[in-house]
């Protein structure tokens, strides 16, 4: 018989490997992405201190009010420009990407091209 682990077990192994070589430092932080079913979250995160410098969701008003719905691919490119913007707010111009073991593709991308796009350097 065939025993198939779950997607979550399977992200959450890829993530732990990933993080053995990604790190964020005071200079170059590490932007943290996780999706959910309903939700994605971004963070960027001084892993030295172990500090969360930036952090936005689709749960915040700011884009929770401009998308339709927040668990698609248009939501997750208004996150990427809205923790972009927050970032260089901050100072922070460039980061270290962790994909939190999701594929490259559909909703984390869009996050990672319209961060770019708004001027984050990954």
């Amino acid at each position: 018989m065939v025993s198939k682990k779950s997607r979550t077990v399977v992200r959450e192994k890829k993530h732990r490997r990933m993080r053995n070589h990604l790190a964020g430092t005071a200079e170059r932080p590490r932007l943290a992405v996780f999706r959910s079913n309903n939700h994605m979250y971004a963070q960027i995160i001084d892993d030295t201190v172990g500090n969360t410098l930036v952090s936005a969701s689709t749960l915040d008003k700011e884009v929770k009010a401009e998308v339709e719905k927040t668990n698609n691919v248009d939501a997750a490119a208004k996150l990427g420009t809205v923790i972009a913007k927050k970032a260089l707010d901050k100072g922070i111009s460039t980061v270290v990407f962790d994909r939190g073991g999701f594929i490259y593709a559909g909703k984390v991308q869009a996050l990672a091209e319209a961060a770019r796009e708004a001027g984050l350097d990954f």
